[in-house]
């Protein structure tokens, strides 16, 4: 970034930031480099990728591996992300649940809990909620709490509208964005939950190397959402496809079978018999004419596919998808507990250490 490319000038201190944030960002997508890398990859002086080195070492966020030995010159210490550098707590908000889970800088859930949730009513009694945030909080030992970064909530948009719709104002969100600042003492940062799911999976999931690809999530509902050059974007539509998992609850339920099991984040589920036979199909066409129809316009090479349903699922959909294109490799997310909450988790961490 030039200095020039900004409308506004930088002094020393924001220079020092961004760089900074380079850096920690290079290291959340290349594991283990050196800081001769590190100049090398962002164009920095050896002194000063050193010198930030060595301030985010001091500070906890990175941390230095093994000396390796048996090349040319001095040994060498792989640098990475500490794993216990920071902290954050995400809410993921659905249908009939609502998951909490803490994670730590590279991702990793160290807790998950989770709340029901009513259609009719989809934000909780705000004390429920911010006792289980309390609860992931305290899940670490005392001396870390410091290092909690913020909490994320990934909110769906008809949630959003519905709880409006309900309470006869649009504030409700907003309401329980600033109780949470108030009562736990973190900033909160607030995303639509299938972009929040995405952005989690690119930085910590399969999709980290990716520049360009196309992601589903397959929730109540099958949507999407295009990747390309690392930006995200929704498309002027909310509209999404009716064959998640409310399409198999409505099949199971005509058939006189239990539904309870499809919304427990099990990570196994009973023999479902023809509703489910039936309903995989569906949805394994349905991707396949989305894809189809958007690689008439836009040329990606990877589909990302992350569930709330078992990740076997999706990993049958992914061998269907690219059984049917020769040229586009499906690939199951690797963010399985509670995708939405650890792409609300990521939120602090991209706004307060990483490259916009």
């Amino acid at each position: 970034m030039r200095i020039a490319d900004r409308a506004s000038g930088l002094n020393a201190l924001s220079v020092r930031s961004y760089n900074e944030r380079l850096v920690l960002s290079l290291l959340l997508q290349n594991e283990g480099i050196s800081r001769m890398e590190i100049g090398e990859k962002t164009g920095l002086s050896a002194q000063t990728a050193s010198v930030i080195v060595r301030s985010l070492e001091q500070e906890g966020l990175v941390s230095q591996g093994e000396a390796q030995r048996g090349r040319v010159g001095p040994p060498t210490k792989p640098l990475s992300l500490n794993a216990e550098g920071a902290y954050a707590v995400g809410v993921g908000f659905s249908r009939r649940r609502i998951d909490i889970a803490l994670i730590d800088f590279i991702g990793t859930v160290r807790f998950h809990k989770q709340l029901p949730a009513e259609e009719a009513n989809p934000f909780p009694q705000s004390a429920d909620l911010l006792q289980a945030i309390r609860e992931a909080m305290t899940s670490l030992p005392v001396e870390a709490r410091c290092r909690i970064a913020g909490v994320g909530l990934a909110v769906p948009d008809e949630v959003d509208t519905l709880a409006a719709n309900r309470n006869g104002s649009s504030t409700s969100l907003k309401t329980l964005q600033g109780e949470i600042e108030e009562q736990i003492k973190l900033p909160v940062f607030v995303q639509n939950d299938i972009t929040a799911a995405a952005g989690g999976e690119s930085m910590f999931g399969v999709a980290k190397p990716l520049n360009d690809y196309l992601f589903f999530y397959l929730g109540a509902r099958l949507q999407s959402r295009l990747i390309l050059n690392h930006q995200i974007y929704k498309g002027n539509s909310s509209a999404s496809f009716d064959h998640g998992l409310i399409r198999l609850e409505t099949e199971l339920s005509a058939r006189g079978q239990p539904s309870e099991i499809i919304w427990s984040s099990s990570p196994e589920w009973p023999d479902l018999g023809a509703a489910y036979t039936e309903w995989l199909d569906e949805c394994s066409n349905r991707l396949k004419v989305s894809i189809s129809a958007l690689n008439q316009f836009v040329e990606f090479r990877t589909v990302v596919l992350s569930s709330y349903a078992p990740q076997k699922i999706a990993m049958a959909l992914c061998t269907d998808i690219s059984r049917e294109f020769a040229n586009i490799e499906a690939l199951p997310a690797r963010v399985t507990i509670s995708p939405k909450a650890v792409g609300a988790a990521s939120l602090p961490f991209s706004s307060r250490f990483m490259i916009q």
